[in-house]
């Protein structure tokens, strides 16, 4: 992908001629600060003020009118009063000026009449072939070009590398000013508001295309078209890193569900997924997203996840090494020679194992002899360097010490100096070279983590989900087409139509059948052979088992007939009103590992699949993870590997490895079927039972429903 600015948005992020519609010759006013910051930002091409009361403002002329402003003008910033925005779009259009950013509140925010207001504006923006941003917002600003849009107070942002789109106009002057504090600063950052026309996905290519931006990070309240956000972050993150704070994430409404997989399938699990299908690393704290953000910017990839960590006090390295395993990362296993060399200058009581602790009188000169020989080593992919405030040099000497051999270093090396006022001289120098610092150990762990994984996603051949041969779309819409009448209002779907569409996609159930009397229930079991199981037929029951309507390892014709009468009387009396179709037999399976899963599609996302800990225990557990459909092999493999149930398939103490390859099939196989019908709107296997490696999997029991 060439990463380029859309060409509707050119005039947003570099404007000939800016015009500011409700600029104030009044300090005190927003209009005013708006004016300052343009002239102030150094922006080189033309400058407009208009408000009808004229005059002059920053030693430039006060237009009165839109229609007044000389060329070039490509860009206008409307900040004024909500009910006069219509009409400044009108003028602008009359004008020529194709890009405007409505700064002005009022609109959607307030309820239905500005909702009102926002359509009004939108429809004239069509009219005009106008793009906008905003309304509500704070607009843009770029600190290479350069360029401020914004009525923020000042100082602006430092110029730096890291780009920051924003939902939230008011959490952007904190961040701003949080950037200045912590030594890091701004490329660009774009403020979308109410996200009337322009969003998240149009301006992501556009910043990413700035060439002064290393890293993208992201503060989203939601995303308006998911799919095209998945395929367009994707393309941009094999480009740069891609950050993102999804805030919001326990509002999730609530909705009717089928099954487990419905109920687990919050929106939440659908930003994982779709974050993790597009290579977007998500954050959890604002912190993070800067945290990480900046060691994106300043610091080269790792090799592997092998590090060694270089302290003078052994409690800070005991923490560093378990935040490190914590985040999957590893204690590197230093070279003899590596070991040798530090016993060379470091005193007897020092220790040379990984972490390095060279005690509480390490100089600046044995952390730098250290750090050097740390970095020299082939098993070592990065390093953590580790010193509260020592008591016999100065932080800031040992910071001078080690920053010319990060500097050069061609392996990562992330500092945590521990403590506030004392290391400020160490803080200081090292933000000025570029080195990534941290107050605690956990903080650069958990940011050398991302930088593993940014190195191992971009080691990664992009994949494309190839779709699947041997499955027949045609027998599941007939199969469809079959379904009762019965099953429309409630939208389930019978059994036998469910083992149907799930046979056409090459999912393996066992043999079923329905029965609606005792004596056809033996009749059955007799035909299909012992053990069997029987389960209730009703739409109305999602969970059998919990209403007495399952009852397994039935030997022979009397005991299915009893069980039969006895199912009917409980189920009937403990859910009166439900529907029942009839019992179910079906053969019994042979004991295995038991995992579940399902497919659900997402308003936002489309379809997606969950794979986790199957049987009785999956709400209880909640040990799942889902991906978007369809899925690669890469991905199907990723959902085994974050799971207990899937790490349990390779074997664990007593319980024998299972049919890992007939799982990763399946997921693959459900995931091909929803993709295909986008009216099923859950599907479930529950348990799919996995036998003994090379024997295959069996979907035990599943339920289907559609829109």
């Amino acid at each position: 992908m060439t990463l380029q600015i859309e060409s509707s948005l050119f005039p947003f992020f570099r404007p000939k001629g800016v015009v500011i519609v409700g600029a104030s010759q009044n300090p005190t006013k927003l209009g005013f600060g708006l004016a300052r910051n343009l002239v102030q930002s150094g922006y080189q091409g033309a400058v407009h003020f208009v408000n009808p009361k004229g005059g002059t403002l920053l030693e430039r002329p006060i237009y009165p009118t839109i229609a007044a402003v000389p060329n070039p003008a490509d860009l206008a910033i409307l900040l004024i009063p909500a009910a006069y925005v219509p009409q400044g779009l009108v003028e602008c259009g009359q004008r020529g000026i194709q890009a405007v950013i409505i700064a002005s509140g009022g609109f959607r925010e307030t309820g239905p009449e500005g909702a009102e207001l926002e359509d009004q504006c939108l429809r004239i923006a069509l009219d005009y072939n106008m793009r906008l941003i905003g309304p509500n917002c704070i607009g843009l600003l770029d600190t290479h070009f350069p360029i401020d849009t914004t009525f923020l107070p000042p100082p602006g942002p430092t110029p730096g590398n890291v780009a920051f789109i924003s939902h939230s106009g008011a959490i952007c002057a904190a961040v701003i000013d949080w950037a200045r504090g912590q030594g890091f600063g701004l490329s660009q950052l774009v403020s979308l508001g109410n996200q009337l026309d322009v969003r998240e996905t149009d301006v992501l290519a556009s910043v990413a295309a700035d060439p002064h931006t290393r890293v993208i990070t992201l503060y989203l309240e939601g995303i308006s078209d998911g799919r095209r956000f998945v395929r367009t972050a994707a393309q941009v993150t094999r480009e740069k890193p891609v950050l993102a704070l999804k805030v919001g994430r326990y509002a999730s409404g609530q909705r009717a569900v089928a099954s487990h997989t419905g109920a687990l399938a919050g929106s939440e699990a659908a930003f994982d997924a779709a974050f993790r299908r597009a290579g977007v690393i998500r954050a959890d704290t604002s912190e993070e997203l800067f945290d990480w953000a900046r060691a994106l910017a300043w610091c080269t990839l790792p090799r592997g996840r092998r590090v060694a960590v270089l302290t003078n006090a052994g409690g800070p390295g005991v923490a560093t090494a378990d935040a490190l395993e914590a985040h999957g990362l590893q204690l590197a296993d230093l070279h003899a020679q590596t070991k040798e060399g530090l016993w060379q200058f470091l005193p007897p009581a020092a220790s040379v194992q990984n972490p390095v602790d060279l005690l509480a009188s390490a100089s600046p000169e044995e952390y730098a002899r250290s750090l050097r020989l740390l970095l020299e080593d082939e098993g070592v992919d990065s390093v953590i360097v580790i010193f509260p405030p020592p008591p016999m040099y100065t932080a800031g000497g040992i910071a001078r010490a080690i920053i010319p051999i990060i500097y050069t270093a061609g392996k990562p090396v992330i500092v945590a100096v521990l403590g506030e006022r004392m290391i400020q001289e160490a803080v200081e120098y090292f933000r000025a070279a570029r080195v990534v610092e941290y107050r605690f150990p956990e903080r650069a762990a958990a940011a050398l983590a991302v930088l593993t994984q940014r190195a191992e996603y971009l080691a990664r051949a992009p994949e494309t989900p190839q779709r699947i041969a041997d499955v027949s779309p045609e027998r599941v819409h007939h199969a469809l087409r079959q379904r009762p009448d019965a099953a429309e209002k409630a939208g389930f779907l019978p059994q036998e139509v469910v083992n149907e569409m799930l046979a056409a996609y090459g999912l393996v159930t066992p043999r079923i059948g329905l029965a609606t009397t005792a004596v056809a229930a033996a009749q059955l079991a007799d035909e299909m052979g012992y053990p069997v199981a029987l389960k209730v037929a009703s739409p109305d029951i999602s969970h059998k088992s919990d209403v007495g309507g399952v009852r397994l390892n039935l030997l022979n014709a009397d005991q299915v007939q009893g069980a039969f009468m006895e199912m009917m009387e409980k189920v009937g009396t403990a859910v009166p009103d439900a529907h029942i179709a009839g019992i179910h037999v079906q053969r019994m399976i042979p004991q295995g590992q038991e995992v579940i899963i399902g497919a659900v599609q997402d308003p936002q996302f489309g379809p997606m699949v969950m794979f986790g800990s199957g049987g009785v225990e999956v709400e209880g557990l909640k040990d799942v993870t889902f991906a978007l459909a369809p899925l690669t092999r890469t991905e199907a493999e990723g959902m085994l590997g974050r799971t207990w149930a899937g790490r349990k398939l390779q074997g664990f103490r007593n319980i024998p490895a299972a049919d890992q390859e007939a799982v990763i099939d399946a997921i693959l196989r459900l995931g091909q079927l929803a993709a295909d019908f986008p009216q099923v709107q859950e599907v479930e296997i529950n348990p799919l039972r996995v036998m003994e490696v090379g024997q295959g999997a069996f979907a035990v029991d599943a339920r289907a429903k559609i829109t």
